[in-house]
């Protein structure tokens, strides 16, 4: 009869409520150390691959409307620094973004799995708020360390280029210049505003992400996910940050460039943008960024899911 104690289906194959309780249904940690460790070898591949769309970006959002625009577009942007330096002019500032790319995954990914192996349940799932928390503290934590530093060399480094008589060498004696002519200080312009990008960035990245792993992986927290469906919630993540922030990535390049004297603060330099140049400027180079950003993350969020698994087979920590 439907009341007898072998009728009465298994608590575990319930949806969701039990079915953590099954010891085989726990979802394994990410050792912090492989985190850093995956998250720089990542970084560094990525920034290799998608650096070109990068360097047009920033062109295009320094081209401001003030003086009579240089670049008629991304094209042109691409057509004319390919006319006056060869394609390697497109590469022009790589070094000092490899320089930091590779530290700012590692301390990405460190924190947020540092973040996250507090923060998930018992069954070891992370729910949406909490990967959503985890990647803000991630992004605060690397623009502060990495990001913010790194940036301010970065856009320099393409602005000089622009300039009848570039004076940065290379990396090493651009650092020097700017610490000598500004101090330590000079590498932190727009600090503000980077928190303010990386964090918000991360946040919607790790949201996103949690929220359809979670929902790929429904009550198997071990489930194996195909890199090919890594990649494509990774490029979903990438747009959807693009979207949520993209004003504030051109803030921070204004508050970074040679030119930022011009602005008393972060504030004061959005202001200035909206008052002069109107609504649409916080919305240059979008779309190069959009087609950067998506293919970033995706292949950050792969290379990273793959160099982890390749690590749990030769570094046991559990």
């Amino acid at each position: 009869s439907s009341g007898s104690p072998a009728s009465v289906p298994s608590p575990f194959i319930r949806p969701r409520c039990l079915a953590a309780a099954a010891p085989a249904g726990r979802a394994k940690l990410t050792h912090p150390g492989k985190a850093i460790l995956a998250g720089g070898i990542a970084g560094g591949i990525e920034i290799c691959i998608t650096f070109p769309t990068e360097y047009v970006k920033t062109q295009l959002q320094l081209d401001e409307k003030a003086n009579p625009p240089k670049y008629r577009g991304i094209g042109d942007c691409v057509k004319q620094t390919v006319q006056s330096h060869g394609i390697k002019g497109l590469y022009r500032g790589l070094s000092s973004l490899l320089y930091g790319s590779i530290p700012k995954s590692a301390v990405r990914f460190g924190v947020f799995e540092f973040l996250s192996n507090h923060a998930k349940d018992e069954s070891g799932r992370l729910d949406s708020t909490k990967g959503l928390l985890c990647g803000l503290g991630a992004g605060v934590m690397e623009a502060v360390l990495v990001v913010c530093p790194m940036e301010t060399v970065k856009v320099k480094f393409i602005h000089d280029q622009t300039s009848a008589n570039p004076k940065y060498k290379g990396f090493f004696h651009g650092v020097r210049e700017i610490i000598r002519a500004q101090g330590l200080k000079g590498t932190y312009q727009g600090l503000t505003a980077t928190v303010l990008k990386q964090g918000s960035n991360q946040a919607i990245r790790f949201f996103v992400m949690t929220s359809l792993k979670n929902w790929y992986k429904g009550d198997n927290p071990n489930r194996a996910i195909n890199p090919l469906v890594t990649g494509t919630f990774g490029a979903i993540a990438g747009a959807a940050s693009v979207f949520g922030n993209t004003p504030l990535d051109v803030i921070k390049t204004r508050m970074q460039g040679l030119e930022a004297h011009k602005y008393k603060s972060t504030f004061d330099c959005a202001v200035k943008i909206l008052r002069y140049e109107g609504l649409a400027a916080f919305y240059k180079g979008t779309v190069p960024r959009l087609g950067r950003v998506c293919l970033d993350v995706a292949i950050v969020f792969i290379i990273y899911e793959e160099v982890v698994k390749a690590l749990n087979m030769v570094w046991k920590t559990e």
